[in-house]
This record gives structure tokens, C-alpha cells and sequence, in this order.
């Protein structure tokens, strides 16, 4: 079991590297055909290269799909069976954060809930793993205050890290929706603006969609006629996380939008190439925020403001 588990980790991280340099040389193409086509010089970082890659460009009759789009081979089993979640929490959770996880049960469907008690996460990985899940969540909180949420998909990765601000729970909601019973069927997803890049110019990540497969995956597919919409919208790195349900009272033409919460912010800080219960793993991104902040530069009043 621990040596085919070892080949599958070796398998798994020399895809990712294949990706990686085929998403490169796809860059660098992409550039190529830039500059051919406005009648600009070559840049000069590319010169070296110029030749061989004018000849692949030469030879290629379409640009390859999976280095545009990115493999996500970890993902490449979820067309054929649906997310299988669990979720769990720090040790000694408050009975705040308890009855967060226990309104997330609710909004991610085929999901289960565990006490973690004195378990390490190695035992909750493994156990997740001979059970065939597919995710675990963990939450975490600080002074009562749920503040951290870790997506580790399984059985290789990846794993993501969200920060967790502005969380309001289903009861906090002003409004009659709260003491209603939640719907559990499988929500209607909407992904706003996860289009971010990082990355220099020869190599761009696109983080924005990377993110929002890792997202959308929790989600099994919804029937048509499902009346839960789950939102995640992208706004200046902060995701802002909305649950409604919708009636049509007056026929088809009209629409009654209820928001049933939870609500709260993310943001994403670090994404690694492994599970949870792995330190020494590759980063496939981590959060920088006092990096290049040109961008984010304001001029008011003569006075720049970030």
C-alpha cells in the first residue's frame, strides 16, 4: 500500500512538471505570434529561442488545448462520480465554530461531519483515503471566530488555504429565512471574475481558474430544475461566498431571490502541490501582497495611496 501510494505520488508530481513546461513553451509560442503578426522585434529574452520555436509554429496547424487550458489532471475522475467531502475542525472547537461546520455540511452536498477530537491529521488523511473521500475540509477559528478554511484534494493534492473574514451565520441573517429549514439539493454554482494571473512573462499562472476548479469540484451537478444558487465572486483577491434559494410566486416571469446563508469572505493565500498532512511539498502559489503594487497605486490629491 505505501510503496504503490509512493508511485502514485511520483506519478502525479512529474505530470505536474510536464504541465508546467508545456504551459511555458505555450507562453512563449503565444508571444511569438504576437510580435509576428503587429511587426514588432523579437523580445529579447526570446532571441535564443527564436528559431526552433518559429519552427514549431510553423508546424502546428492549432494551438494545443490542454497547455492553453491547463490539465488539472487531479480532477481528470470527477465527470464519472461526485464529490465525497468531509468535514472537521481544530481541536477543542467552540460551539460557535461547531454550528459553522454544521450549516456547511448543509451547504456542501455528499458531505459528512466529523468530531476530530485527539486525531492528527495524518490519521484523518489516511482514513479519508481508504474511504474513497474525495476532500477534506478543515476549519479553523480564532477566538470563537471561524478564520481559516483548508480544501485538500485527495487522494494527491492539491491543497488550498483560505483566509475567512465577515462570517455571518444563517441566523444572523435578518429576515424570516433563518428558522426555515435549509434545501439539500444540489446547488447551481456561479463563479464571477476568477480570470487573475500571476506569474512573469514568459510563465503565467493562471491562479483565477486553478482556484475555481478547486472550488467547483465540492459541487456535484445540480439537476435543472434545483432551486439553490451558490456564489462565489472574485473581488480585488477577496471571494465573497452567498447562498440563495429562488421561488417564482407570479409564474415564470417573476422571481423571489432569499439569501439563507452562511455568508462570508475568502481569500486565497497558498495552494500546495500535495495534501494537507504533507510540510514539504511544492508551493504552486503563495500569497505575496507587498509584491508588485504598482498596480494597486492610487493617486489622490497628489498623494499616492495603496
Amino acid at each position: 500500500m505505501i510503496r504503490r501510494r509512493i508511485r502514485d505520488r511520483r506519478r502525479y508530481l512529474y505530470s505536474k512538471s510536464v504541465e508546467a513546461s508545456q504551459r511555458a513553451l505555450f507562453e512563449k509560442k503565444r508571444r511569438i505570434r504576437a510580435v509576428l503578426e503587429e511587426g514588432n522585434p523579437i523580445p529579447t529574452e526570446l532571441r535564443n529561442e527564436e528559431h526552433e520555436l518559429r519552427r514549431q509554429i510553423d508546424l502546428e496547424d492549432q494551438e494545443p488545448r490542454g497547455a492553453e487550458q491547463g490539465v488539472n489532471n487531479e480532477y481528470a475522475t470527477a465527470s464519472v462520480r461526485e464529490p465525497k467531502i468531509l468535514l472537521t475542525t481544530s481541536r477543542n472547537p467552540s460551539a460557535a465554530l461547531t454550528q459553522f461546520v454544521k450549516k456547511l455540511k448543509v451547504v456542501f452536498p455528499m458531505s459528512q461531519r466529523m468530531n476530530r477530537g485527539g486525531q492528527v491529521i495524518s490519521e484523518i488523511v489516511e482514513s479519508c483515503r481508504s474511504h474513497d473521500i474525495t476532500d477534506l475540509i478543515l476549519v479553523h477559528e480564532h477566538c470563537g471566530q471561524p478564520d481559516g478554511l483548508i480544501v485538500s484534494h485527495l487522494p494527491n493534492g492539491p491543497t488550498a488555504y483560505f483566509g475567512l473574514l465577515n462570517v455571518v451565520t444563517r441566523h444572523d441573517i435578518k429576515g424570516r429565512n433563518a428558522m426555515e429549514k435549509m434545501s439539500e439539493a444540489y446547488p447551481h454554482l456561479v463563479l464571477d471574475n476568477f480570470s487573475t494571473q500571476f506569474g512573469n512573462s514568459l510563465f503565467v499562472f493562471r491562479i483565477g481558474e486553478r482556484t475555481a476548479i478547486i472550488l467547483k469540484h465540492l459541487f456535484p451537478m445540480p439537476k435543472p430544475d434545483s432551486k439553490r444558487i451558490i456564489t462565489f465572486a472574485n473581488r480585488d483577491e477577496y471571494i465573497s461566498f452567498r447562498h440563495h434559494v429562488y421561488e417564482k410566486p407570479g409564474g415564470p416571469r417573476s422571481m423571489d431571490l432569499k439569501e439563507v446563508g452562511p455568508r462570508f469572505e475568502m481569500r486565497l493565500y497558498q495552494i500546495k502541490l500535495g495534501t494537507v498532512e504533507q510540510s514539504e511539498v511544492h508551493n504552486e502559489f503563495v500569497l505575496r501582497p507587498y509584491d508588485n503594487t504598482a498596480k494597486k497605486q492610487k493617486t489622490v490629491g497628489g498623494r499616492e495611496l495603496i
